[in-house]
């Protein structure tokens, strides 16, 4: 959560970015084809909610799945396309 300042000078906190879509009744967010990763972490380092962590091979595994908003920015950047959306 990050903090700002309100025109009081009294600290206000914003609420952490909420995902629009309610995974706990469908299937994960993202499909990982681990057979196409090469584990360069690309979408590891750029997910802005670190969704991911890297698994035993350094390869990525959903470890927040719930934070996930679906911005894109894993599968577009992903070198091997082996990230997909199950939502989009």
């Amino acid at each position: 959560m990050s903090a700002s300042t309100d025109a009081a000078g009294e600290s206000t906190k914003k609420p952490a970015s909420k995902s629009k879509y309610d995974y706990s009744k469908g299937p994960a967010p993202l499909n990982i084809n681990l057979a196409w990763c090469k584990a360069c972490n690309i979408c590891i380092a750029l997910c802005p909610q670190q969704v991911f962590e890297p698994d035993k091979d350094g390869k990525p595994e959903m470890a927040r799945v719930e934070n996930c908003t679906q911005c894109t920015i894993c599968w577009i950047h992903c070198p091997d396309f082996a990230i997909i959306s199950n939502y989009k």
